[in-house]
């Protein structure tokens, strides 16, 4: 709604009136700037650098979303069992599904919410850098590598690297969660592309941001969730499951035949 009330033709001035422009665009634009002038006077970099450092202020909300989603894997058989239980369509039993449910999450500490907040709060900082670089000259103007920030990649790398970083940070979470339904593993798939068709037209200076975001998050999951350690140890236990299951079989079998 704030970014609606923006007139995009209208350069961001320290005179700007407004929350929106005076408040928010004003300050991502001098901050911008101010990180490029650090950075050799590259707007690009600056770019790079104010995507990291949003990142990081993100990273206790990522981790809050981290152990939630944890959380939410280890109750999964009980998730499960529930909707065996209440597998009626009536209205009743469906209604008793969705309590059993939140009683369940409450119990387990699963906020079902919580993978959306690192999302809602980009989502403003994505609208606030875009219209800060739109109506600033000098980042609009400026340039990083083959690029011109304000106009699209003509040679369309950055929107292939946005849409294979996109792929890979959904890829590689989706590693730490074995029981996906087929709508969560086709939006693995279905994401990059929706990434990449409107990074062939979006400004440079956001599809780098998608880029070094996505990078980011590829880097945060390998650390913080390490799903390749997660699979071993699944494997580890699902193969101890297995041992004891054939210790319990051969000792049925030698109790059976003791009593022959």
């Amino acid at each position: 709604m704030l970014t609606g009330c923006s007139n995009l033709n209208e350069p961001i001035t320290s005179n700007s009136t407004g929350f929106w422009d005076h408040v928010v665009l004003w300050n991502f634009s001098r901050f911008i700037l101010w990180l490029a002038s650090l950075a050799g006077n590259s707007s690009g970099w600056a770019i790079v650098i104010f995507t990291v450092i949003i990142r990081v202020i993100l990273l206790p909300l990522n981790w809050f979303q981290i152990r939630s989603m944890n959380k939410q894997m280890e109750i999964q058989p009980q998730m499960k069992a529930l909707q065996e239980k209440y597998s009626a369509k009536d209205t009743d039993t469906q209604q008793t599904l969705r309590e059993e449910t939140q009683k369940l999450y409450k119990e387990a500490g699963v906020n079902p919410v919580a993978g959306c907040l690192p999302l809602l709060v980009q989502l403003p900082v994505m609208f606030a850098l875009y219209q800060a670089i739109y109506k600033t000259s000098e980042l609009r103007n400026g340039s990083f590598l083959w690029m011109q920030l304000g106009k699209a990649d003509p040679y369309y790398i950055m929107a292939i690297l946005a849409a294979l970083f996109t792929f890979l940070a959904t890829y590689i979470s989706s590693l730490s969660q074995p029981n996906q339904n087929g709508t969560t593993k086709m939006m693995t798939y279905i994401m990059p592309i929706f990434i990449f068709v409107p990074a062939l037209t979006f400004p440079s200076a956001i599809t780098l941001y998608w880029v070094v975001t996505n990078a980011f998050q590829v880097l945060q999951t390998l650390v913080l969730q390490n799903p390749f350690k997660y699979r071993r140890k699944q494997r580890e236990k699902a193969e101890k499951e297995r041992e004891r299951q054939r210790k319990i079989r051969k000792a049925k079998k030698r109790v059976y035949k003791n009593r022959k």
